[in-house]
C-alpha cells in the first residue's frame, strides 16, 4: 500500500483517484509501471484502463486540506480511517510512506511511537505486527524539480519494494 498526503486540488480531489491527473503522478505511475506494478506507465483519468497490480494507493488525509497543507486536526479526524485501511492488509503487507506527514500517520494508525521510526528517505522499519514501512520523499513538483527526490531516487526504493515482495513465498 502507497500512502499519500492529501488529494491534490488538480489531481485526485478532481478525477477521484488518487495522483491521477496531477504532477505527482507523473513520477509515481511511471515507476511502478516499470517495476510491474501498473499496465500503463500514466494516469489521466479514472477510465484511462490503469489497473495496479498487487498495490494499491491511499492518502494520509482524505480531504483537500487549504494550500494543499493538511493540518494537524485533519490527519488525526482522518486516522481511523487510514487505520481501517492498513488493518485490511495482510500480516506482511508492506506499506510505503511517501513523505513524513504520511510516515507520521501510519505509525499512528498502527500505535507506533514516532521517535523509535524516525522518517528518512529509503529507510525501512518493522513494524509491530509483521508489516514493513517504506520511506520515500513525497514525488512532488517540489521535490522533483529542487533534486531533493531524483527519479532513480525513487526508482530504488520502488526496486527494493518489488524485491521484498517478489522474494516472499506465498
Amino acid at each position: 500500500m502507497i500512502v499519500g498526503l492529501a488529494p491534490g486540488m488538480h489531481g485526485a480531489n478532481r478525477s477521484g483517484r488518487p495522483f491521477t491527473g496531477d504532477y505527482a503522478g507523473i513520477l509515481l505511475y511511471k515507476t511502478l509501471y516499470n517495476h510491474g506494478l501498473a499496465n500503463i506507465p500514466e494516469a489521466v483519468s479514472r477510465d484511462d484502463g490503469l489497473k495496479l497490480k498487487g498495490c494499491r494507493i491511499t492518502n494520509a488525509v482524505k480531504c483537500l486540506p487549504p494550500q494543499n497543507k493538511p493540518l494537524p486536526d485533519e490527519i488525526n479526524r482522518c486516522n481511523d480511517y487510514l487505520r481501517d485501511e492498513i488493518a485490511g492488509l495482510p500480516p506482511r503487507a508492506v506499506i510505503l510512506a511517501l513523505g513524513g506527514i504520511a510516515h507520521t500517520a501510519v505509525l499512528q494508525a498502527v500505535d507506533a511511537r514516532k521517535k523509535d521510526f524516525p522518517f528518512g528517505h529509503a529507510l525501512e522499519h518493522q513494524l509491530p505486527g509483521g508489516r514493513m514501512l517504506y520511506d520515500s520523499y513525497h514525488c512532488s513538483r517540489y521535490n522533483t524539480n529542487t533534486r531533493r527526490l531524483t527519479p532513480e531516487m525513487f526508482d530504488a526504493v520502488i526496486r527494493n519494494i518489488a524485491r521484498r515482495v517478489n522474494s516472499r513465498t506465498v
